[in-house]
């Protein structure tokens, strides 16, 4: 039986995606890449955001086309969107035969052979707090040379705007054995580059150790051979912690990069928000981590057009955003979600306003971004080689014939951030780290030479 899967969404959902994929190949089932010869087809979903459930709507729509097209014997949905809507989906959507919910997907393998023999079968935790092994060996999907560490399921935070909560439940750390243990076996497996995600790293340990553990799990993972980049994203302001900074300073393995999520900076639209930071206290950490680790790379994410902003507080987040000069920065609009307190609130935002505001907000970052990238030229960076840039793309970067090499500076999570360019004669592996100099700034990405070439 072939099995072609289809992962949406965020990193910590690919995650769910690859150990999916590892119980499939255990049960002996073919993995295909070729949809059209799918026995039976599997789309793990998100629903963070309105695009994002549009996204993962019309994939399963799209895919069960190939029932009629293809050899398709069976639909599976799996993820946020199967938790959150599943009578939905079976109503409405009949190509759909299986639905599998954010805390059963080790479930996987009974649901497709279960659906092979022409039955339904829906497989969800009605309680989303109940806890959750993830004991499984995972395929990884990333290339091989990186990939990510999910240290953790669930939020407590409850942000107004944000449905995660209820459908991923409370904040679950996973045990720090589990996690060494899956991380020597990705080491064993050619990973170099660890990237801890959660859907919020910064509370690591708390629940089970009565303690913010995260600067002691990074200790321990730096002791992994093979480990040479450790990256941390998604950690909330107001828990970095001493021992965070301090563990960053000292380990050589950890990357110089945190991802900080900080959503607006006037205090009316936080407080409405229900972020559990300041503005005043948002720019003494950014200080503070600069002050205390000069080359750090921060990188936050904004939204614009929550309900009830005004002109004042959209202006007052473009001078925030000149003054801090985040080296990585993304928007959002805001997207309306069903259940929760944001949706009820009054004032909302049309959306050209909010399309406007972020337009303005990317643009201000766009220079920010630029000046910080000719900055570096000059400077001599670590760089991990993704791989070679095929000829017929060379024009598309602006690159002359010849080998080009595409690789990411320590500055750089895969898949969000920029990339590096080394036109070089040598011949260099997907994984490797070489040292380069900066010679061009282009944009948000660099140009460099290989050093000893």
């Amino acid at each position: 039986m072939n099995i072609f899967f289809v992962s949406l969404g965020c990193d910590k959902n690919l995650v769910d995606s690859e150990i999916m994929l590892g119980i499939i190949k255990e049960y002996g089932f073919t993995i295909t890449d070729d949809e059209s010869q799918a026995d039976i087809i599997i789309v793990n979903t998100c629903c963070f955001i309105n695009d994002a459930k549009e996204e993962s709507i019309n994939t399963i729509l799209e895919m069960g086309q190939y029932k009629k097209s293809g050899r398709l014997k069976g639909l599976i949905v799996t993820g946020c969107l199967a938790e959150r809507y599943r009578e939905d989906i079976l109503a409405e959507i009949p190509e759909v035969d299986g639905v599998v919910g954010t805390k059963r997907y080790d479930e996987i393998a009974s649901v497709i052979e279960e659906v092979l023999k022409g039955n339904k079968s829906v497989k969800i935790e009605e309680d989303a707090n109940t806890a959750h092994t993830e004991k499984h060996k995972r395929i990884n999907t990333t290339g091989g040379y990186f990939s990510y560490l999910k240290i953790a399921e669930g939020c407590d935070k409850h942000c107004t705007y944000c449905i995660i909560p209820k459908v991923r439940g409370s904040y679950q750390s996973r045990p720090m054995e589990e996690l060494l243990e899956e991380a020597k076996e990705l080491a064993d497996n050619g990973v170099k580059e660890l990237i801890l995600v959660a859907q919020e790293t910064t509370l690591y340990g708390k629940d089970i150790y009565k303690e913010k553990s995260l600067h002691k799990l990074l200790r321990e993972l730096c002791k992994i051979d093979g480990i040479e980049w450790i990256r941390i994203l998604y950690c909330y302001p107001e828990e970095i912690t001493e021992e965070l900074i301090e563990v960053m300073k000292s380990e050589k393995k950890i990357c110089h990069y945190l991802d900080i999520p900080i959503q607006h900076a006037s205090d009316e639209i936080l407080k409405k928000m229900g972020r559990r930071t300041t503005k005043a206290e948002l720019v003494q950490m950014v200080e503070k981590l600069r002050r205390e680790i000069p080359d750090i790379a921060l990188r936050t994410t904004l939204i614009t057009g929550f309900p009830g902003e005004t002109e004042e507080n959209h202006d007052e987040l473009k001078e925030f955003v000149e003054e801090m000069g985040f080296e990585r920065l993304g928007v959002f609009t805001y997207s309306k979600e069903e259940d929760t307190p944001a949706a009820r609130m009054p004032s909302q935002i049309k959306k050209p306003v909010k399309i406007k505001r972020q337009k303005e907000i990317m643009e201000l970052q766009q220079r920010v971004a630029f000046e910080k990238s000719e900055e570096k030229i000059g400077e001599r960076m670590k760089v991990l080689i993704e791989g070679k840039l095929p000829e017929e793309s060379l024009d598309d970067y602006g690159m002359e014939s010849g080998n080009v090499y595409i690789g990411r500076t320590y500055m750089d999570a895969p898949n969000v951030d920029g990339y590096i360019f080394i036109p070089t004669r040598a011949m260099l592996m997907s994984g490797e780290f070489i040292d380069a100099v900066v010679t061009e700034a282009r944009g948000y990405d660099l140009v460099a030479e290989l050093i000893n070439e």
